[in-house]
C-alpha cells in the first residue's frame, strides 16, 4: 500500500498513464494525491478526468485554477476551448462537473504529515486559518448557487450591498491564494501578476516565494502544491513542489509521501512536443 502525490497534469493523459505505470500504481491498493489542474491544454483531459473519477474512492484531489476554468466553462461563464469542449460535449458532462466541484482546495493528512493546495498556502494564514478559509470557498462551490457564485468570482464586480461586494472580495482573495498564488512581499501580501521562476530581480522589489516569506506563519505539516511550472521540482523541509511543467515540455512528477524518504519518479510528457514554446502558467 503506497500513497503517490502528483504534480499538474493538464490532460496530459498519455504521460499521466505512462507515470502511473511506472510507478506500479494499483487503485485497489493505493492511494494517489493530485495537486490541481486535473485538466485543460493537454489533449487528454477528458479522459484524464474520467479515469480519476472511475478511481475516486483512490484519489485525494484539490481543485487548481485551470479546474475552476472547467466548472465556470460548464456554467457559461468562462469560453472554452478544444481541451475543454469534449468534457463539455460529454454524455456525462453533469455528472463529472458535479463530482468535480465537491473536490477540495486544501486536503490534510496528520497521520501522514502532509497537506495539499495547488498553489500552497498564503504566508497570512494558519493551518486552522486555511482549513476554514478552504472550508467556506469549497461550500460555496457546492451550493445550488454556485452559478451566481462564480460569475461574482471570475467577472467584474457589478454592484450590490456592501456587505456582499466585501464577502465577495474575501472569496475572491482565499480562491486566488489556493490556486494562483507564487510570490508574496515581507508583510505577506500576495503578488498575483509574476509568474516567472525566483530571479534576483523579483528580490530587489521585495518579492519573494510565497513559502519563503519571511514573517510566513508557522505550519507544522509539510505542504505539497503544483501550479508553478516555472520553479519546477523543489524540495525542502516544509513544502514539496510538484509542477514540473509537463505540458510545456518537461516532465510529470510524482513522490511517495508514506515513507520517510520521499521517492521522485519522472516520466517525459508526449504531449509537450505539440506546445510551440513553454509557457508560464
Amino acid at each position: 500500500m503506497a500513497v503517490w502525490a502528483v504534480g499538474d497534469i493538464q490532460g496530459c493523459y498519455g504521460a499521466f498513464m505512462a507515470l502511473l505505470e511506472k510507478i506500479a500504481f494499483n487503485p485497489v491498493d493505493d492511494t494517489l494525491w493530485v495537486a490541481g489542474d486535473l485538466v485543460n491544454r493537454g489533449e487528454g483531459s477528458l479522459e484524464t478526468l474520467e479515469y480519476l473519477y472511475r478511481i475516486r474512492q483512490s484519489v485525494k484531489i484539490v481543485l487548481g485554477n485551470h479546474d475552476i476554468t472547467l466548472i465556470a466553462a460548464y456554467y457559461g461563464i468562462k469560453k472554452s476551448n478544444p481541451t475543454l469542449d469534449p468534457i463539455l460535449e460529454s454524455s456525462r458532462a453533469k455528472e463529472l462537473i458535479d463530482w468535480l466541484r465537491f473536490q477540495k482546495f486544501l486536503h490534510v493528512d496528520y497521520s501522514l504529515g502532509y497537506c495539499m493546495a495547488h498553489a500552497g498556502i498564503s504566508p497570512e494564514f494558519d493551518l486552522g486559518m486555511a482549513i476554514e478559509y478552504a472550508k467556506r470557498i469549497e461550500n460555496k462551490l457546492q451550493s445550488n448557487r454556485i452559478q451566481r457564485w462564480l460569475k461574482c468570482i471570475i467577472k467584474e464586480d457589478n454592484g450590490g450591498k456592501n456587505r456582499e461586494v466585501r464577502d465577495i472580495n474575501i472569496d475572491k482573495y482565499i480562491i486566488s491564494s489556493f490556486t494562483r498564488m507564487r510570490y508574496c512581499y515581507d508583510d505577506n501580501r500576495l503578488d498575483f501578476k509574476q509568474k516567472g521562476a525566483p530571479k534576483e530581480q523579483f528580490e530587489k522589489k521585495g518579492l519573494r516565494p510565497w513559502f519563503a516569506c519571511k514573517n510566513r506563519r508557522e505550519i507544522d505539516l509539510k505542504i505539497i502544491f503544483g501550479h508553478w511550472s516555472t520553479l519546477g521540482f523543489y524540495h525542502d523541509e516544509h513544502v514539496l513542489a510538484l509542477d514540473t511543467g509537463c505540458v510545456w515540455g518537461g516532465k510529470l512528477t510524482a513522490a511517495r509521501i508514506d515513507s520517510d524518504d520521499i521517492e521522485i519518479v519522472q516520466i517525459a510528457c508526449e504531449a509537450a512536443m505539440q506546445i510551440e514554446k513553454p509557457h508560464s502558467q
